[in-house]
């Protein structure tokens, strides 16, 4: 798939100049139908087939294959979730917090992951230390001295603010060398960059499928490192996340499906597998490299306006306006979408391979 046959499978691109990926995608049709399609066959054809329980099961286990090779692990290694969100919270769960226990975070994460944070300082008095960053950059020397006692640190692999890259790589071993667990949300990396989690290293990496994997709402997933098990204490449990339900002593289950606690819809996993497919038959290398043009076409229409760095990075590009939320209100009436930021206070457009030349200079022209 090239992708010009990419950005044709996308009923929303035919009503409007789409440029909000990085909030949520604009999904192809066969990534839905394939959703509908399961959601048929589990409805209707299951309960006098195989069982809704088998063909449920049977799918879920088919799509956290694709999931996991997608990302570079075992299928074992990855839990199906309903979003970034969900995945952090079931993370921070699953650790025996003590009071003074330090969580490091820098400045640029999503609510995502900091509400979670927030939320165990006020319940178990455990203390969030926040990295300062500038321009969507870490200083690695403060990342050393700030991780020396903590117990948990949460990053971004890319940045929603700015669409810089951290050195996630670099802030495990710094942080593993300090006796820390690492938690790495790469929502915004899946779907625009190639994601190997054993590279990175970190204990786990929690992301979704609604963004650049194009997928659809409530299709996320955990990837937790097999080591990390036994700094887990868990709290969650269910009939899927024990090796027997009917055992007379339950026991976990030895991969990372212990964090999928009952019954749930196949359905947003289905969207999800065949989303990954989708991106992986256009290529991460075509993404990548098409993507790079495109925003390279933006940065200079942009001009001094940018506050995203000029060479490549990722899709994300931020810039100045004087009323960011006017601004977008005001493109969203000329059928270009694009959205504000809280920190910095500027628009961003997120450039995917479904965007063309045109779409880029129909946005700077509105600009």
């Amino acid at each position: 798939m090239n992708p010009a046959e990419l950005r044709a499978s996308i009923p929303a691109l035919e009503r409007c100049t789409y440029f909000n990926t990085g909030a949520s995608g604009p999904t192809p049709r066969p990534v839905v139908d394939a959703a509908t399609s399961f959601l048929e066959r589990h409805a209707f054809d299951a309960p006098a087939g195989d069982g809704p329980y088998a063909v449920a099961w049977d799918a879920i286990a088919a799509a956290r294959e694709v999931v996991a090779g997608h990302i570079g692990t075992e299928a074992a290694n990855v839990a199906f979730t309903r979003s970034t969100a969900d995945g952090v919270n079931m993370v921070a769960g699953a650790i025996d917090w003590q009071p003074g226990d330090v969580v490091v975070r820098t400045d640029l994460e999503h609510p995502a992951c900091t509400l979670p944070w927030d939320r165990l300082a006020d319940t178990h008095d455990i203390e969030v230390r926040v990295l300062e960053t500038d321009g969507g950059r870490l200083d690695m020397a403060d990342v050393k001295d700030a991780v020396a006692d903590a117990r948990l640190v949460a990053l971004s692999s890319l940045t929603w603010t700015h669409g810089t890259r951290l050195p996630v790589a670099d802030v495990v071993d710094a942080a593993h060398d300090a006796g820390a667990q690492v938690l790495v949300d790469a929502v915004q990396s899946v779907g625009q960059h190639p994601v190997d989690v054993t590279e990175w290293g970190a204990d786990f990496v929690v992301a979704a499928g609604h963004k650049w994997l194009l997928g659809v709402w409530g299709g996320g997933f955990l990837y937790v490192d097999p080591d990390a098990y036994g700094r887990l204490r868990q709290t969650r449990i269910g009939y899927r996340s024990v090796e027997s339900p009917d055992a007379e002593a339950y026991e976990y289950y030895e991969g990372a499906r212990r964090f999928e606690v009952g019954t749930t819809s196949p359905v947003p996993y289905v969207a999800l597998a065949n989303a990954v497919e989708t991106i992986e038959a256009v290529g991460l290398d075509t993404v990548q490299s098409r993507v790079e043009r495109l925003t390279d076409r933006l940065k200079d229409g942009l001009g001094d306006r940018l506050l995203s760095p000029r060479a490549y990075e990722s899709g994300l590009v931020t810039f100045a306006a004087d009323d960011p939320e006017a601004t977008v209100e005001r493109l969203a009436a000329d059928g270009i979408v694009v959205r504000s930021l809280p920190h910095p206070e500027a628009v961003r457009a997120s450039v995917h391979a479904f965007n063309t030349a045109d779409d880029v200079d129909r946005l700077l022209d509105a600009l």
